[in-house]
């Protein structure tokens, strides 16, 4: 039912926006996902849903389902991830402290996250609808250095914050608590975590300062590509317990992204939309 819903939402020859696949990652539109079976489009919207299926009865799926967007949401968001001569899409400029930071008007969203958590590779997911806007990914740990600030049109600025952990910079507190503690126009914080290794020491600390600077921010798990589901729910049932027992200005459900099968990656393009006030959602729970 829900392949024939996007079928018919999506038909063949309809575009999302009008542009040429040519250099597209084969899933970076929703439109790509037409042709495959309706189980995998369900995974690929909502990455909870593979799961569900694992988990014990008792287990309250609530919580991971609160922010759940219909399809003709997403479809609005990924709009927004289109380049277009009136809708620019593109790197701006890369700040090493507050006072290098550009004052810019509309909402902004940053990503920060352990060095080697994906965060590169995620936001270059992201932007796949914009293929000539380059975002550097290395398989060298700490590669991100400054804060790399991206222009959505004037909708929102997404901004790539240097990585914590090993190889991070020095003065990383310098750089990154200030500019969450002022940065007026700051509308969501998302800290990644890895959801084949679950919480570390550094995330505890990293989720200890969001905690202490009291502005909302939201967990994004990582990498469920990397491990078995037994893995991952354990990570993710473990993860939710920090989340209930030791915060409160974290969002409830954390959300769940694979980089490289693009699990995930249009519902946190809805989110984006969404918390920026960029779209209105038509069905949605508590964000």
């Amino acid at each position: 039912m829900f392949g024939l819903r996007l079928s018919l939402w999506l038909r063949p020859g309809t575009q999302v926006c009008p542009v040429s696949w040519h250099g597209f990652h084969k899933l970076g539109s929703i439109q790509k996902a037409t042709g495959l079976s309706p189980k995998k489009v369900q995974s690929l919207l909502y990455p909870f849903s593979a799961l569900e299926a694992y988990l014990d009865s008792s287990v309250d799926r609530t919580q991971f389902q609160l922010f759940h967007p219909s399809l003709e949401d997403m479809v609005a968001a990924e709009k927004l991830f289109f380049p277009s001569p009136s809708h620019k899409i593109d790197y701006y400029i890369s700040a090493e402290r507050m006072d290098h930071v550009p004052a810019l008007k509309p909402p902004e969203v940053c990503f920060i996250g352990r060095s080697n958590v994906g965060k590169s590779s995620l936001i270059k997911g992201l932007f796949s609808l914009t293929p000539q806007l380059e975002v550097r990914v290395s398989k060298t740990p700490g590669h991100t250095k400054k804060m790399n600030f991206f222009r959505v049109g004037k909708a929102f600025t997404i901004v790539d914050m240097p990585g914590y952990g090993h190889r991070a910079p020095t003065d990383f507190v310098d750089m990154v608590e200030p500019y969450l503690l002022t940065r007026k126009n700051l509308v969501r914080t998302f800290l990644l975590v890895d959801g084949s290794v679950g919480f570390q020491k550094a995330d505890m600390i990293a989720l200890e300062m969001c905690e202490e600077i009291r502005r909302p921010y939201v967990l994004v798990v990582t990498k469920i590509d990397k491990c078995g589901y037994g893995t991952l729910l354990t990570n993710l049932l473990g993860l939710q317990e920090v989340v209930k027992s030791r915060t409160t200005s974290c969002f409830p459900q954390p959300l769940l992204v694979s980089s490289l099968h693009f699990e995930g990656i249009y519902l946190l393009r809805c989110f984006i939309a969404h918390v920026t006030g960029s779209i209105r959602l038509t069905n949605t729970g508590q964000t």
